[in-house]
């Protein structure tokens, strides 16, 4: 009888095979659960949160898990959409309390579409020094939707055409404005001018046109006269310097160094000493005459005397008419020339 094939070590039993199939059970479900807890501790599911409710007219666009946003960054999500009894729609969001303090009481809240159908919800506070948002507040929302303003802007533009049409059609108002201002480009152009197309008619163009030639004449008889006028301020000019140096040389005659006041002041100086000399020598006849009256006797010494006398007041009356002749030559202005003795 033949003896039994000793087993390969490949089929060899595993030894605790049970075991160990139950442990790589156990690790996979592990595994999974902490997957799962660790993409529910991702997605904030353990993070404390506090609600909003956000009142609209309807939901639309809205989806649960979308985010709310405060300057583009997400700080709350949609948990759960709910129709409330009065027919609105009540959009329940989550926020981090983290996050929170970004929302106060005077925030306003928008839900926005846009065209491509793409739908948030933002948040904007204005006012961070206002108090909190509590927890489960109710805040109506604000909706924008670009969509909406399409058939007004579809209505706007069919009347803009419309206006478009009714100005470039062939009897409309711009099309006469246009027609006018080509004939007054044309007026402008013409020899005329400008002028010709502010007053409307010849006659008036050239009674302007007569009237400025005559401004312009009478203004070149103006710069004439102007001319003539600047000539004689000329000459009075150089008659006021001539004038201006005659009087510079009557003064310097008159009241100069070597003038004549100057030969005046000599010459009254004499005069007086030659008055002093007179008035001396009459004092002396005075005296002669008084001794003549007293001494009778001696008449022939006393007549002697007395010619002498005389004759020196002659000579100093002679000097003393002779410094007045100079003095009337040198100063014509004086014409008494008698001299009065005491």
């Amino acid at each position: 009888m033949a003896e039994p094939a000793a087993p390969s070590p490949d089929t060899l039993p595993v030894a605790h095979l049970r075991l160990k199939v139950a442990a790589l059970l156990v690790f996979i479900v592990l595994l999974l659960a902490s997957a799962a807890v660790y993409l529910l501790y991702a997605r904030g599911a353990f993070e404390a949160t506090q609600q909003l409710v956000l009142v609209a007219d309807d939901s639309e666009g809205v989806v649960v898990g979308m985010d709310l946003t405060f300057s583009g960054f997400p700080i709350g999500r949609v948990r759960r959409i709910e129709l409330a009894p009065d027919g609105n729609a009540r959009i329940v969001v989550e926020i981090p309390r983290k996050d929170a303090h970004w929302l106060r009481t005077s925030s306003v809240f928008t839900l926005q579409r846009g065209f491509l159908g793409n739908t948030s919800i933002r948040a904007y506070s204005g006012i961070l020094t206002d108090p909190a948002l509590p927890d489960e507040a109710v805040r109506q929302v604000l909706k924008g939707d670009a969509t909406a303003e399409i058939p007004r802007m579809v209505a706007t533009v069919r009347e803009l055409v419309q206006n478009v049409v009714a100005l470039t059609a062939q009897d409309a108002a711009l099309n006469t404005t246009l027609t006018n201002l080509r004939e007054v480009s044309d007026a402008l152009k013409g020899p005329r001018g400008a002028l010709g197309v502010m007053l409307g008619n010849e006659a008036d163009t050239r009674k302007v046109i007569q009237a400025i030639e005559n401004t312009n004449r009478l203004l070149a008889r103006v710069d004439q006269v102007a001319a003539r006028t600047d000539g004689l301020l000329a000459r009075t000019d150089a008659l006021m310097a001539r004038a201006d140096q005659i009087a510079g040389r009557a003064d310097e005659q008159v009241l100069g160094k070597d003038g004549l006041v100057a030969e005046m002041r000599g010459t009254v100086t004499q005069l007086n000493q030659l008055l002093g000399s007179a008035r001396a020598s009459l004092q002396k006849v005075d005296a002669v005459l008084l001794d003549a009256q007293t001494i009778s006797g001696n008449a022939k010494a006393a007549s002697t005397d007395l010619g002498a006398l005389r004759s020196e007041i002659e000579s100093n009356l002679r000097k003393i008419e002779g410094l007045l002749d100079e003095v009337n030559r040198k100063w014509p202005f004086a014409r008494d020339t008698q001299v009065k003795l005491p």
